[in-house]
């Protein structure tokens, strides 16, 4: 069973989902573009077993607000001010993708509020190739802003070199899952970023992009074994 909350962090309500006992370790998971928190509900589940686990919708996803504005590091502060409210100090911060991103901008610049990161197909602070470009007209979605999906692209486009800094800052011991050659992310860079991390273990489960969801058993496996 999980439940469903919601707070307000600044200029907008984010949605969560709570899932294991108050009392247990704080895992906060943070799902990519385009995404919403329910996509780790599957290892989420797991985790609860022995971790307090909170599955936020960032800015712009889900049930949380749309916004005037987004970028990496307005949702990293979304979060910053979510374990505020929630009166988390240190937490085990696990994302995918431009949630990665976002843990990783998040545990440079805070490294205080990070005990254990993960990080599940980040993409390295390098231009994307193919650049990313919105479709001409895009659908309408109840499931996410495509403002949101215009300005994170705007960023992975023409990232902000000083990335490599905010990396090299990060102090909590790092698991890096890559996915292999299946991924549309350069995996050479990749492991370039785990490197970059002080205390760092990078695994590659060849599952391509979505890790968490195409082999939820050996990303179970890879995360538990790294958080015991």
């Amino acid at each position: 069973m999980n439940d469903r909350r919601t707070a307000g962090v600044g200029d907008v309500r984010l949605a969560y989902q709570v899932y294991g006992a108050s009392a247990a370790p704080p895992v906060v998971l943070l799902h990519a573009l385009g995404e919403v928190g329910s996509t780790w509900q599957e290892t989420a589940t797991g985790l609860a077993v022995s971790h307090h686990v909170y599955a936020v919708d960032l800015r712009g996803h889900g049930a949380s607000d749309r916004a005037a504005a987004y970028s990496f590091e307005l949702m990293r502060d979304d979060v910053v001010a979510l374990l505020d409210v929630l009166g988390l100090d240190r937490v085990t911060l696990v994302g995918h993708s431009m949630g990665a991103t976002v843990a990783y901008l998040l545990a440079g610049r805070h490294p205080e509020r990070v005990d254990r990161l993960v990080l599940e197909e980040p993409p390295p602070p390098v231009p994307a190739d193919p650049p990313r470009h919105l479709p001409e007209h895009p659908e309408e979605t109840e499931a996410f802003d495509w403002a949101a999906v215009d300005a994170i692209y705007r960023q992975r486009n023409d990232p902000d070199p000083a990335y490599w800094d905010v990396v090299a800052a990060i102090t909590a011991p790092t698991l890096v899952v890559a996915g292999g050659p299946g991924s549309p992310l350069p995996q050479d860079q990749m492991a370039r970023l785990a490197e970059t991390i002080p205390d760092h273990r990078l695994v590659t489960i060849d599952a391509g992009h979505l890790v968490h969801e195409e082999r939820p058993e050996e990303f179970a496996a890879a995360l538990a074994a790294f958080l015991s």
